[in-house]
């Protein structure tokens, strides 16, 4: 008989009561009997709030996402919205990806919302993310939902909340609205739907979308230039089928060739092992077929369509995947070249990145006069520098985890957008001769040669949490005092919001927001950063490293001394 702690057990036992219906607590009966250690995993927590809002495993439990939890979640949502906005007719958005249940929750949600008199617009089937953000902004709601998990395996589901801005909830929002989701009871969830204020939404809001996308993300390519471009898009399973081929068709593009065996949209993700960009095996299919067709560019996206992957031909004309750092610096410097062309900059603009991105990021917009705005991880807190800073102009953002926003029409990372500027940026680069690769370098040779690498280490369930919990207490204990003989002159801890100069010893307080982030600088200019996950069970290590590079010829000899210097930190960590 397997012990269970008594707090669980009565978590447990809260389930087997009329606030639940008779087939959960049957199945809830039954799992007692026949996997109680399975059961002790689904309570022996509440889900929740991470960097992309709450994302966990489908099934019974306060740990995972069922009807329940995520009822919660809304009854709790629609209390603070009553309080928040007194007297105004109340507006939310929902949309929900090609994930098992989606649907099914999206309406869960939706009736819950109504059952609270909030009038919903729900989307008639699933939509990217991003779009989700935009028509928020467009149909003048007060908040939006989108039913995700992202890139999370099939077994997984999410709730992402946004706000009135588009963007994704940040503080105090965010602070206020979990502390009334864990004041309720999940007898109070109203589940009873008011269908008068459930208002489905379609091709109507996808036609206004598509058409800014288009807007937003073309830059005056020419036509020629268009139709010589020769691409290859993989929707991996997910929603960018229905958005991201009819974006390149309105600008322009006609020569696309689409994956087909990933076309139609499968939470299973039968052809990957992950549907996530940043795995070179989930864009195996579409740089088959590139080389087939003899492909330009590559583009992936993930299942809900905020992130993409690229991949591009290299000096030995063989398609090589970018990583996200690279395709941001080269998204980020295209844009402040139109910018700079134009004659926008007058030291009023910002780009935004993230902690754990790379630093050439501020080296790259130093040398536009145009600032770089640092945030933690995630689209969230880019969002926010947008709203922080309205006497600015956004001219874009971006962070290594292979997302990117252009502009500010969408507050989040735009898969659909940012596919068509990658493709304005490779045709415009072949009509001159050049490819995207041969791009990024000669930014390399005018900027410094910058080389990063994730590391992620998986740590799943109960142990496994805590034991992520103790690498940091060790790391903060027991911090790093060099790394591969180099020296640690800098430690930022942004759960204590302090910068230590190690040379002097001298401290400075960091200026945002609190987050489980270590970031160590040595002498020979690397970087390395170690977080936990607010997404997955996993902690992840950031390695940065640079070096200047003297002409096109010196790439490939610098860039293997690079991969050296990280696989020497590395093994000095233990990784």
């Amino acid at each position: 008989m397997i012990y269970i702690k008594p707090e669980i057990l009565e978590r447990i036992n809260s389930w087997l009561t009329p606030a639940f219906d008779n087939e959960t607590q049957e199945k809830i009966k039954d799992t007692i009997a026949t996997n109680p250690k399975g059961l002790e995993e689904s309570f022996y927590k509440d889900l929740e709030f991470g960097t992309g809002g709450m994302r966990g495993v489908m099934g019974l439990g306060t740990n995972r996402i069922n009807k329940y939890t995520l009822g919660k979640n809304t009854q709790g949502l629609s209390n603070y919205l009553k309080h928040s906005f007194p007297n105004e007719v109340l507006k939310v958005a929902i949309a929900y990806d090609c994930r098992h249940n989606s649907k099914t929750f999206g309406k869960v949600v939706a009736d819950v919302f109504s059952a609270n008199g909030i009038h919903v617009y729900l989307f008639e089937d699933l939509r990217p993310t991003p779009e989700l953000s935009f028509a928020l902004k467009h149909l003048n709601c007060h908040c939006g939902i989108v039913l995700t998990a992202s890139h999370n395996p099939p077994e997984y589901n999410g709730y992402k909340v946004y706000w009135q801005d588009g963007g994704q909830l940040v503080p105090p929002e965010d602070g206020e609205i979990i502390a009334e989701i864990n004041r309720l009871d999940y007898s109070e969830i109203k589940f009873e739907a008011n269908n008068n204020l459930i208002q489905y939404i379609g091709k109507d809001v996808d036609d206004v979308f598509i058409n800014a996308a288009i807007k937003n993300g073309s830059f005056n390519t020419e036509t020629s230039a268009k139709e010589n471009l020769n691409i290859v898009f993989t929707s991996l399973h997910g929603t960018s089928i229905t958005a991201v081929p009819q974006t390149l068709s309105g600008a322009g593009y006609t020569n696309v060739h689409i994956v087909e065996e990933q076309r139609e949209p499968n939470g299973d993700f039968p052809t990957v092992v992950s549907p996530n960009p940043e795995e070179p095996e989930a864009l195996k299919m579409a740089i088959e077929l590139a080389d087939k067709v003899n492909g330009d560019i590559v583009i992936g996206t993930d299942p809900d369509c905020d992130r993409l992957g690229v991949v591009v031909r290299n000096l030995e004309n063989k398609l090589v995947i970018l990583n996200g750092n690279q395709t941001m610096i080269l998204m980020t410097n295209f844009l402040l070249k139109q910018w700079q062309n134009e004659g926008k900059i007058n030291n009023n603009q910002f780009v935004g990145s993230t902690i754990v991105s790379t630093p050439m990021m501020s080296v790259l917009t130093k040398a536009y006069n145009v600032e770089c705005k640092i945030g933690l991880t995630g689209f969230k807190w880019i969002a926010k520098m947008i709203k922080d800073f309205p006497t600015m102009d956004f001219i874009g953002g971006g962070e290594e985890s292979f997302g990117f926003m252009v502009g500010d029409f969408v507050r989040d990372k735009d898969a659909v957008t940012s596919t068509l500027l990658a493709c304005e940026i490779a045709a415009q680069a072949k009509a001159k001769g050049k490819t995207l690769y041969e791009t990024l370098i000669d930014l390399y040779v005018e900027h410094g040669l910058y080389k990063e690498r994730l590391v992620s280490l998986t740590k799943k369930g109960i142990e496994g949490a805590q034991e992520i919990k103790q690498m940091m207490i060790d790391a903060r204990e027991n911090p790093l005092k060099e790394v591969n003989g180099s020296k640690v002159v800098r430690i930022e801890d942004y759960q204590l919001s302090i910068a230590k100069n190690t040379t002097n010893n001298t401290e400075n307080k960091i200026n945002i927001p609190k987050s489980n982030v270590l970031i160590y600088y040595t002498e020979d200019g690397s970087k390395i950063a170690l977080r936990p996950s607010g997404t997955e069970p996993k902690i992840k290590f950031y390695i940065s490293v640079n070096t200047n590079l003297d002409n096109v010829s010196d790439f490939a000899t610098k860039e293997q001394l690079l991969e050296l210097r990280i696989d020497a930190i590395l093994k000095a960590m233990n990784l």
